[in-house]
Formats: C-alpha cells, structure tokens, sequence
C-alpha cells in the first residue's frame, strides 16, 4: 500500500485541475524520457517542427508560436545550432533578425524523430479508444486556447 493511499485529497479529487495537472506530469514523464533518446527536449523538437514547416520564420515568431519569450529562443536555437540542426541567416523582411531554417541533417533528424514522437503517442494514449483520445485532444486544444485569445 503506497503512502498516498492513506491520505486525504479534499476537495482536490473534485477539482479538473489537479486531474489535468497529475495527467500533464504523467505525459510530461513519459514525453521527457522518450526524447531522451535523441539528445533533445520537448521544447527543442517543437522549435525544429515548426522551423522545418514553416522555413524562414524569424526568432521571434519561432518564439511566440512555442509560447516562449524571445530570450529563451536565442538559447535553444544556440543548441540546435550548434548540433548543425538549424541555420540562421538575416531575415528578407527584417535585416535586424534572423530566419531560421533546418539544416540537411536537422531536416533527416526531424523526420526521424516525428515518425517515433508520433508512434510513441499513439503507444501512451493507447488507454483510451480512438474515439476518447481525439475528444481528449478536442478538449485540451479548446482550454488552451483560452489562454491564447485572454492573452
């Protein structure tokens, strides 16, 4: 018998935020460990997912699409670049800022990486039905996006 199971909760049993916190730490757990494997972080293959969709965006919209603030960029695209995963080079629109793009490698490295990160999703959520898992995803995308538009 864990520790835990002789503990009181309250009111936090009732509560949609603690149950989507404790869910966020499990997912965040497994997420961690699975890019692990490759040397990166969530944050980091997100910055090269959306890099290699959308070529030549500056660090700044790099940043406000990750949800981060621009100096945190500059640090994660100092380590993609010095893994030669991402390039950048002077904006067209704006000579003040860079553009970013993925490098060959980091292009072959992102395809490789997607393909597992996609089956390794499908592996966690394979405890709900299809079903439950895209009115999961439906409902989580719905929430986050109030944050986004009160922001």
């Amino acid at each position: 018998m864990a520790d835990s199971d002789n503990i009181d909760f309250g009111s936090l049993h009732q509560l949609t935020g603690y149950w989507l916190r404790r869910a966020q730490l499990n997912a965040f757990k497994s997420v961690n460990d699975f890019f692990a494997e490759f040397e990166i972080t969530p944050g980091l293959f997100g910055t090269l997912e959306i890099v290699d969709r959308n070529p030549g965006l500056t660090q700044t919209a790099v940043a406000m699409a990750m949800g981060n603030d621009r100096s945190a960029m500059v640090a994660i695209v100092d380590k993609l670049e010095k893994r030669n995963l991402i390039q950048r080079r002077p904006s067209a629109r704006d000579r003040r800022s860079n553009a970013l793009y993925l490098t060959p490698e980091g292009k072959a490295f992102q395809a490789r990486v997607r393909e597992q990160a996609l089956e390794h999703n499908d592996s966690f959520f394979s405890v709900l039905t299809p079903e439950e898992h895209r009115t999961l995803f439906d409902l989580l995308k719905r929430i986050a996006v109030i944050g986004i538009q009160s922001g």
